[in-house]
């Protein structure tokens, strides 16, 4: 319950599921109907190729170091971690845009305010990645 991207008192929605607390017991349902699907589909494929771009910004950093010639920029793991930032920007702002927007009661969970946090941390090491160069 605590991985949630909205709380209320009774419930608790990620992008993947809804729970809702019977006798202090969650039990996973379905979203409602009025939750637009195209929306909650963008927002988990943003999600999932941010993870996919990250990782492949880390493997790309680690083939670098060993194939860079001196002097050179690691441009093409800044890139796969640009994507990544934003993708995360894409979901999170759908995600704000569409989501729980009429609601009254409610407030956003940890992971939303960790899929900003991550944007914002993937931005600064895409920016890092092509500036920094190969030593030795």
């Amino acid at each position: 319950m605590f991985q949630a991207w909205w709380f209320t008192d009774s419930m608790s929605t990620d992008i993947w599921h809804r729970c809702i607390l019977v006798n202090g017991a969650c039990n996973y349902t379905d979203f409602p109907s009025t939750y637009p699907q195209e929306y909650l589909q963008a927002v988990q494929a943003s999600s999932v190729l941010a993870c996919i771009f990250a990782i492949l910004g880390l493997f790309v950093f680690v083939a670098q170091l060993f194939t860079l010639v001196k002097g050179q920029r690691f441009t093409f793991s800044g890139i796969f971690q640009l994507i990544a930032c934003l993708c995360v920007m894409i979901a999170a702002s759908i995600y704000t845009d569409v989501f729980h927007r009429d609601e009254r009661f409610g407030w956003y969970g940890h992971s939303f305010i960790l899929a900003w946090l991550s944007f914002a941390l993937s931005f600064i090491s895409s920016v890092i990645y092509f500036v920094l160069r190969k030593k030795t």
